[in-house]
């Protein structure tokens, strides 16, 4: 069983309790930033003043204009201070973690940093960031390394979503641009969503789609190798084949160009290399019929996309994480803009590619030169460029090559190249591909610091010297931009809590301790805003295309007050919607668009006997990452409570796996455990399971330890969308679960899940025995009152144990092949005292505590599948309209309609 390391009662007892803080009752809504994707939806945050708050859409907002996603609007229910870490702790000489102070903690970073490039030179020290850093901090670690450290080992998990578009954008526009603006889906007459599961990982931006299909017809293609949520609501689903997009895109050439479709007066004005880049994709794709069999699609659909994209003008093509997250992403990417530039169809309103970015400021991060192949403000490691930096930042050790991307940076902390290593805010022993090897790598590093804001999750388990107290969602303050390159404000609307800091003050205090305190005099975000901004301005002259000069002289008023503004903003007053590219100019040196000439897709590790099947993996619609906030909400929890694998029928039934098994998967890397969940829409010998589970929440529903994580030599980005996997069933004859009031973590089973409940927590369990032992252990352990139940025969058996006449703890097992619904006695644990007779009732197994109504299917309204069932039963012409007036279910981020649809045509089936 994993237990999460550190403890977290042990930590709770060494950093004492705290409490938040927030501005008076009454003070009225601050305007903020949703935490979650890229979509970068404005929040209107009023607090209780209690340390709470009340959280809407801000309607105002460009990005979501009020709506929030389940994510976003249970945001309220993330801010509680159970989880958090509160104060610096640093590992004593008997491996011990102990309170200590931040001047404490600050000296030993500086210490170690400085010891290190001493011994080893500069580059034996890394740091590893987060898209959910503020700009702010990123810009201030990136100047740290870079500037005065000197070493480029920065990198951001980012480089885990989104680094093939970075790279795709450069190789084609000279510049990590994205050409066009939200506003360009309101005014599209066909969306391509390439690789997109945009109805679950971007809703609001999916809810604009659905309101220009209604308005202006708009046509919708999905490309992707799954029967998503939003492929289930296209037009024209087109289920290729994982790995093969660039065929797609390079039969799209072929055909625009044999049908006299392509604008040549732009390619020969703008563009260079469309012949090499046709001759490509002509040895690919000669024809649709072979573009169709390659891609693993019908010619006649295919044919079908070819024609609408010919004879579309307004076209915008979204691509996202089946694109980026590929060995070969980057010449996806490439494949997909030969298509819009060789139509000049680029810059102009309801046109043009676009990436939709993954996390809240991966964008930002971006800007910065957070990856460990760029500069600050889009700059390059090129002479002129570095000259440039250093002259502004006045760096006395500027690092001049270019340094390791996230998986050859973990590859050489496993190689011991790397001693010294600093993690701000984010959980690579989960989130990395090969997990195992990562976590294992962090715990030999001569010294590991990690700046986070709670106290427990897997990374915190590798024995880091040190951990700093970061602030969370609701405390920071300062900026991040979103997937349309607007930059809006995080604004704090409760105090920081305990001894929490900023993650830009900490890494600007070790630059202090290291001798720099003139070049990291700052003294708030707006500081660092304003240096980042006069450092994009600095010799630019419009020759770079990221630009906020207008920005770099404004006082601390404006800042606080700063609206939502899209870049570039080369003077005070350019504020207004933008467009790159429309005057066909882009930032390669002779200012020409370039083509690519993808090589011939292969999938980096093939299928074989041993590993038959090729594991997808990707995120849910209501948890976010590894979960370490938006696990903290019952509503979220209450769709899909468990990790969980999709597979085939087909595919299920040679190996006797039924819907609801539990089964282990097996890559070469690693193994875990799951849910099997028997879906006719997945594609055959291809499975998908969320990322989302880790060592924290679930005993081995980590997938990150079985992704083989191979890289695009381009971008650097891993491969975690086909991993060749074995899969087998487990018998696991008892299901049950346990809920209490104060976790005291999960009963000895051999698998379980944690998950938050209304109340308390619980655990869903899975086990191949009876649970007579461990139940009367626990009987024993939770004191006098507390009683088993053993219904040997039956296969039935109970536990529940009381504190002051409430309900404390309650466990239920059977011998079941389903995961038994808790919803029914779930009540219990929030009520009152429960009278004597419900207390027998409840160990005798007279009664379940009422009917379960079934997960959640519209978290935002709290609607669960009961409920719907019952509303559609009552109803012979329900739909999911007359579903949304009577429940509310489907009508704020819409993420749910794809499954009410689904639930509506189950009835018409059957009738």
């Amino acid at each position: 069983m994993n237990a999460p390391v550190p403890a977290q009662a042990a930590l709770t007892a060494l950093t004492g309790p705290a409490v938040h803080l927030a501005a008076p009752a009454g003070q009225g809504a601050v305007r903020t930033t949703c935490p979650y994707c890229g979509v970068g939806c404005g929040v209107l945050a009023t607090p209780d003043g209690a340390g709470g708050a009340a959280v809407a859409g801000d309607p105002e907002h460009p990005a979501n204009f009020g709506r929030l996603c389940s994510k976003g609007s249970a945001l309220g229910e993330t801010l509680g201070l159970g989880t958090r870490l509160l104060h610096p702790m640093m590992r004593g000489a008997d491996g011990s973690m102990a309170r200590t102070g931040w001047d404490t903690a600050l000296d030993r970073i500086a210490q170690a940093f400085e010891d290190t490039i001493e011994r080893h030179g500069p580059d034996a020290v890394a740091l590893y960031l987060s898209g959910q850093l503020l700009t702010e901090d990123y810009y201030a670690a990136n100047k740290l390394a870079k500037g005065f450290l000197g070493t480029a080992n920065v990198d951001t998990n980012s480089r885990l979503c989104m680094a093939s578009s970075v790279a795709g954008h450069r190789r084609a526009f000279g510049s990590d641009t994205v050409p066009g603006s939200y506003a360009d889906l309101d005014e599209a007459d066909l969306v391509v969503l390439v690789g997109s599961n945009a109805a679950w990982c971007h809703p609001i931006l999916y809810r604009r789609l659905e309101a220009a299909r209604l308005k202006r017809g708009t046509r919708l293609v999905v490309i992707d190798p799954r029967l998503t949520a939003t492929a289930d609501d296209a037009d024209l689903f087109l289920p290729v084949k994982p790995g093969k997009d660039a065929i797609v895109f390079a039969g799209l050439l072929t055909w625009l160009a044999d049908g006299d479709h392509l604008d040549e007066a732009y390619v020969a004005a703008h563009t260079r290399g469309f012949d090499e880049a046709l001759a490509a994709a002509r040895r690919l794709a000669p024809s649709v019929e072979a573009a169709a069999l390659e891609a693993g699609v019908a010619a006649e659909d295919l044919a079908a996309f070819y024609r609408l994209f010919a004879g579309t003008g307004r076209t915008v093509t979204c691509y996202s994480q089946g694109v980026n997250q590929s060995a070969q992403g980057t010449d996806k990417v490439g494949a997909i803009i030969n298509c819009h530039i060789a139509t000049g169809r680029i810059g102009r309103p309801g046109m043009g590619p676009f990436s939709l970015t993954g996390q809240p400021n991966a964008m930002g991060g971006r800007e910065v030169g957070g990856l460990a192949n760029q500069l600050a403000a889009h700059m390059n490691f090129t002479a002129p460029e570095i000259d440039r930096v250093r002259r502004f930042w006045q760096a006395p050790r500027m690092a001049e090559r270019e340094g390791l991307k996230a998986v050859q940076m973990f590859e050489a902390i496993a190689a011991g190249r790397i001693k010294a290593l600093w993690i701000l805010g984010t959980n690579p022993a989960v989130s990395l591909p090969r997990a195992d090897a990562a976590r294992d790598a962090l715990r030999r590093l001569d010294f590991l610091a990690i700046s986070e804001n709670v106290a427990t999750n897997d990374t915190l388990g590798c024995r880091p010297h040190l951990i700093l107290p970061a602030l969370a969602w609701g405390e920071k303050d300062g900026t991040v931009t979103n997937s349309e390159r607007r930059i809006s404000r995080q604004r704090a609307f409760l105090a920081p809590p305990g001894e929490a800091k900023p993650d830009w003050w900490a890494v600007a205090e070790v630059g202090r301790r290291l001798g720099f305190g003139e070049a990291f005099a700052w003294r708030s975000a707006a500081d660092v805003f304003r240096e980042h901004a006069a450092l994009s301005s600095f010799e630019n002259e419009g020759v770079r295309d990221f630009d906020l000069g207008g920005l770099k002289d404004m006082p601390d008023a404006a800042f606080d007050a700063m609206a939502p503004v899209q870049w570039p903003v080369r003077r005070p007053e350019d504020t207004g919607e933008k467009r790159f590219f429309a005057d066909g100019r882009f930032y390669t040196p002779d200012g020409r668009a370039r083509f690519v000439a993808p090589d011939p897709p292969a999938l980096a590790t093939a299928t074989d006997a041993e590993f038959p099947f090729i594991l997808n993996t990707g995120r849910i619609r209501d948890q976010w990452h590894t979960m370490t906030r938006s696990g903290l909400s019952p509503r979220l929890a209450a769709h899909l409570p468990v990790p969980f694998v999709e597979i085939h029928p087909d595919d299920a039934a040679p190996l006797g796996i039924g819907d609801g098994d539990a089964v282990r998967l097996v890559s070469i890397h690693g193994t875990a455990v799951v849910e099997a969940q028997l879906v006719p829409g997945q594609r055959r010998h291809n499975l998908f399971a969320p990322i989302h589970w880790s060592g924290a929440n679930s005993s081995a529903g980590r997938i990150g330890a079985l992704v083989a994580g191979t890289t695009d030599p381009f971008s650097g980005q891993p491969e975690s969308k086909a991993t060749p996997v074995r899969m087998e069933r487990l018998d696991m004859p008892f299901r049950g679960f346990v809920l209490m009031r104060r976790d005291i973590g999960p009963p000895p089973v051999a698998c379980w899940a944690r998950a938050a409940v209304e109340g308390g927590v619980g655990y869903i369990l899975a086990d191949p025995q009876p649970p007579r032992d461990w139940m009367t252990g626990w009987c024993a352990a939770l004191g006098a009152d507390a009683a088993d139940y053993d219904d040997a025969g039956a296969g039935r058996y109970r536990l529940a144990a009381f504190e002051g006449g409430r309900l404390a703890v309650l466990g239920f097992m059977e011998r079941s092949r389903q995961r038994l619904d808790w919803s029914g006695v779930l009540p219990l644990l929030a009520d009152g005292v429960i009278a004597p007779d419900q207390r027998r009732a409840l160990l005798s197994g007279r009664t379940e505590g009422g009917a379960g109504a079934g997960p959640l299917v519209c978290a935002c309204h709290g609607v669960p599948r009961a409920a719907i069932e019952a509303a559609i039963a009552g109803d012979p012409r329900a739909s999911v309209e007359s579903l949304g007036r009577c429940l509310k279910a489907g009508t704020n981020c819409g993420s749910c309609i794809p499954e009410l649809r689904r639930m509506l045509r189950q009835v018409m089936e059957v009738t």
